[in-house]
């Protein structure tokens, strides 16, 4: 999933978002995850083992790390890449965007 701008300009036109050329394959794995989340619920309604109930958010926040991680790339590789060929000050602010991003996964 990793596409830059000039992946884009190629192919004739930038796309408004990094993660563009990616969206459906975003969706499949969101629907995935919801899927395992309502699976979780269902665990918790049968009054599943806790200790399995556990692995099951495990598995969904790694899922959800790996779309945050794969977001985060095309935000740099598109969004960054192309306010920094803006000007210095646009890439700036994309640069600290990104970083706060990151700051709020890590909490």
């Amino acid at each position: 999933m990793n596409h830059t701008v000039e992946d884009a300009t190629v192919a004739g036109a930038v796309p408004p978002h990094g993660y563009t050329a990616d969206k459906e394959a975003y969706l499949r794995r969101l629907k995935r995850i919801e899927g395992q989340v309502r699976g979780i619920a269902r665990m918790v309604s049968e009054d599943s083992y806790c200790i399995d109930i556990l692995t099951q958010v495990a598995a969904v926040n790694k899922a959800l790390h790996a779309v945050s991680i794969g977001l985060l790339e095309e935000h740099i590789g598109h969004c960054v890449v192309s306010a920094a060929a803006e000007s210095p000050e646009a890439g700036d602010a994309k640069v600290k965007e990104a970083a706060d991003a990151i700051a709020r996964l890590l909490r």
